[in-house]
């Protein structure tokens, strides 16, 4: 275990605002989830199969802020204040770039885009005043994931978190006037979830925007260095930024044809299959922040040139995410039951949403452990081409066609589909432990 104080201090300076920021985040598709499942199983799918497309696209945002991680971080380790200036305005170009085409495209053929993801008719039509209410929020949520992934790899943490909080209540707030006509309002159903959604994401990013310009320190920017690129940064983002971007955008395209498959079993399986991710997602929030100080850290003693030390941070971080694995998966497994009786659903929706969470329970052992590994201590060597291969094996050489048989061929059980759909969470665990062993994940991406 290390024993140097600073490094403790970093980890939790960056990890613990992270958590919660995570938490809260996570809390405002959470509340759209729980409040409209009041409404019954038909608005849950509804907008679970909105939902589906909606995380799909900001896991797509997500990746290419995400493949600045390495990039940021160590150059951060150099103090290359100008160079981050650059790196950062080549993301925020991308990722609002995706989000207006995104929300473009989800205005113009809505019933298309949400028939892949479904083949009833009822959830569709449920769905579309959800879903393109909605996409007005999807460039917005794109330049605040842009400006966040820059502070957190550079250790600004806390104005986020309570931007986070601050919206997170506020769309709670929302949510109780507009889906149930509280305090004179008029009851919207799923439509009030959805504006009450972009109203939130419109506050965040004009809060975000305004302390990355007037009132944080640590990086000036005007609002020109949003669209300064270089030529060198672009062909250093490519280089070293895009196979991260490729792993995370690979996995989104991966969780969406997964969700079209198991959406294509009809009402039960997509509400019980909601709720499981609900709650699984919740059960990841805290190694995944801790992910995210384990990149600047390992970032940091890379691109300062100190291998040695980022081996031993590597090793006291991995004692760290498996601790942090089996509390977390015993969390979820006894917390099930009184999380899934919080939605109004049908007894047979309850019953699956239990089992499926059992199963996910096992799999947060290994998912937490690699997952952490591979975004946290690999992702800040600048190890992404190794991770980005074998989340593509994975998922689409191994995952997708067994969950294919199992839902449609063999027609199994739920329960065992839900399984099917997280088998390489079973195993890719030993692949990290396997990489971390050696130094090869370790390269100096600032080194030239």
């Amino acid at each position: 275990m290390v024993r140097d104080k600073s490094f403790y201090k970093t980890l939790i300076v960056v990890s613990l605002p992270a958590a919660l920021q995570s938490v809260i985040s996570f809390s405002k598709i959470a509340v759209d989830t729980i409040m409209v499942g009041q409404l019954g199983d038909l608005p849950l799918a509804g907008v679970a199969v909105s939902n589906q497309v909606i995380t799909f696209l900001f896991t797509l945002i997500l990746s290419l802020s995400s493949g600045s991680a390495v990039l940021i971080a160590q150059y951060w380790g150099k103090r290359d204040i100008a160079t981050i200036r650059r790196i950062f305005a080549l993301v925020f170009m991308l990722c609002m770039g995706v989000g207006i085409i995104a929300m473009v495209v989800a205005l113009l053929i809505p019933s298309q885009i949400l028939g892949l993801m479904t083949n009833e008719s009822e959830i569709i039509e449920t769905a579309i005043p959800y879903f393109t209410i909605a996409c007005f929020s999807f460039s917005m949520y794109a330049g605040t994931s842009a400006l966040t992934a820059m502070f957190r790899n550079m250790e600004i943490v806390m104005a986020a978190l309570w931007i986070s909080l601050f919206t997170s209540m506020l769309n709670i707030l929302l949510n109780w006037l507009l889906i149930f006509g509280n305090l004179g309002f008029p009851e919207m159903g799923i439509k009030g979830a959805a504006i009450g959604t972009v109203i939130t994401r419109g506050v965040e990013l004009f809060l975000v925007l305004g302390y990355a310009l007037f009132i944080q320190k640590k990086i000036l920017l005007k609002i020109r260095d949003l669209f300064v690129p270089t030529v060198k940064v672009a062909v250093d983002y490519v280089r070293y930024g895009l196979p991260i971007a490729f792993g995370d955008s690979q996995w989104a395209f991966f969780t969406i044809v997964k969700a079209a498959i198991i959406g294509h079993l009809g009402t039960v399986m997509v509400s019980a299959n909601a709720i499981a991710d609900t709650i699984m997602n919740l059960g990841f929030i805290g190694s995944a922040s801790l992910a995210a100080g384990a990149c600047v850290v390992v970032g940091k003693a890379v691109g300062s040139g100190d291998n040695k030390k980022a081996k031993e941070y590597s090793n006291t971080i991995q004692i760290l995410f498996a601790a942090m694995a089996v509390i977390m998966a015993l969390s979820v497994f006894f917390l099930r039951i009184p999380i899934v009786n919080m939605f109004v659903i049908s007894d047979e929706v309850r019953t699956f949403s239990i089992q499926m969470v059992a199963i996910g329970a096992f799999t947060l052992l290994g998912t937490l452990y690699h997952a952490s590994c591979f975004v946290g201590i690999n992702r800040g060597g600048g190890d992404g081409k190794f991770v980005a291969t074998v989340d593509f094996i994975c998922a689409w050489i191994i995952v997708l066609p067994l969950l294919y048989f199992t839902a449609h061929i063999w027609q199994l059980s739920f329960p065992l589909v839900f399984l099917a759909a997280r088998f390489d969470q079973c195993f890719k665990w030993l692949i990290a432990f396997i990489r971390l062993r050696g130094t090869k994940w370790i390269h100096n991406v600032t080194a030239e």
